[in-house]
């Protein structure tokens, strides 16, 4: 059944899955919702491991009042993504959220790395590429859920076999978040995406 309150749809379920909300927009305006949306559902499955796309540490920052009761992991854009040497993170953001229970992956993206490199050299497109553009028919945000889940579990910060709750955004902020079952990057297509929790309905 579906109505629409204020800017978002809801689709109502009534076995084990809660309510799946659709945003009317993409982007940062939905962070709030989108953290409550999440956090309501890993309570309600038991889930423990939370991992959440931040790049600035903003979104990051609005979990340090949960890292007592979940283990929040923050995966941020990699070191020189917007310029040479440059991390977007600033330092007293980074400390502040390592003093406050986060752990922070910042490393190469599961979906770009080498295969952009030769994209970006020689032009046409690659396996990995074909993926997130695969994944971004669902939404930037997403592709962005899926890809940092893998990451947090590649580098070491997950433990295998787990269902985590992870999140991305389109741009700025948080729009997205699902129930994830990450595999390994040599085994990414065992990635298993359970349950949609929230995602923009137009993007």
């Amino acid at each position: 059944m579906l109505w629409h309150v204020s800017r978002v749809t809801i689709l109502k379920t009534n076995k084990r899955g809660g309510d799946i909300l659709y945003w009317d927009k993409p982007g940062r305006t939905n962070t709030i919702l989108t953290i409550e949306a999440a956090l309501n559902r890993a309570k309600a499955l038991g889930l423990k491991h939370i991992v959440v796309a931040s790049c600035s540490g903003r979104s990051a920052e609005l979990f340090l009042k949960y890292a007592g009761d979940f283990e929040i992991i923050c995966v941020t854009h990699q070191v020189g993504y917007s310029r040479p040497g440059e991390d977007e993170m600033k330092p007293e953001t980074r400390n502040k959220l390592i003093e406050g229970g986060i752990k922070l992956l910042t490393t190469t993206h599961l979906m770009a790395g080498i295969d952009r490199a030769c994209r970006n050299k020689f032009g046409g497109i690659y396996p990995s590429e074909i993926v997130a553009s695969a994944l971004r028919m669902l939404g930037q945000g997403l592709k962005v859920s899926v890809e940092v889940g893998c990451m947090a579990l590649d580098g070491g910060l997950l433990p295998h076999g787990t269902d985590i709750v992870t999140m991305g955004g389109t741009g700025q902020g948080l729009d997205t978040a699902v129930v994830l079952l990450p595999a390994h990057s040599q085994n990414f297509f065992d990635t298993r995406v359970k349950e949609v929790i929230c995602k923009p309905r137009e993007f």
